[in-house]
């Protein structure tokens, strides 16, 4: 049988690994966002660390020159929204080309709300 003693530690290490496992699906699927500036309006994307790695950069510097050597890029746009449980989120709306001759700059973008990921 097991103590009372060995209860409370199995139990502490399946919470510390269920804790561990949020914690590290959040990392994975923490979201950047960055405002884009153009010639007509001001556009809110978002990137997943993957996305960025692939660009060479985690900041907004590492966006405008991937964008300014491509020429054009594929990104979600994000908008404010209400979720299922009324709060509101950050979250995507469409998939968007960015065109690089019309882009005029790139900027960190923070929110208060929560950011959803994209697929």
């Amino acid at each position: 049988m097991f103590s009372q003693r060995n209860r409370v530690k199995c139990g502490t290490a399946a919470v510390l690994m269920v804790a561990g496992a949020q914690a590290a699906w959040a990392q994975e699927s923490k979201m950047v966002l960055f405002k884009v500036v153009t010639v007509k309006d001001e556009i809110i994307i978002g990137l997943s660390a993957d996305e960025l790695k692939a660009l060479g950069g985690a900041d907004a510097s590492a966006v405008a020159h991937a964008l300014a050597q491509k020429g054009d890029m594929t990104v979600w746009q994000y908008n404010v929204h209400r979720g299922q449980n009324g709060e509101l989120q950050q979250a995507p709306t469409a998939k968007i080309g960015l065109l690089a001759n019309s882009s005029l700059r790139v900027e960190p973008y923070t929110t208060p709300y929560t950011i959803l990921p994209h697929q």
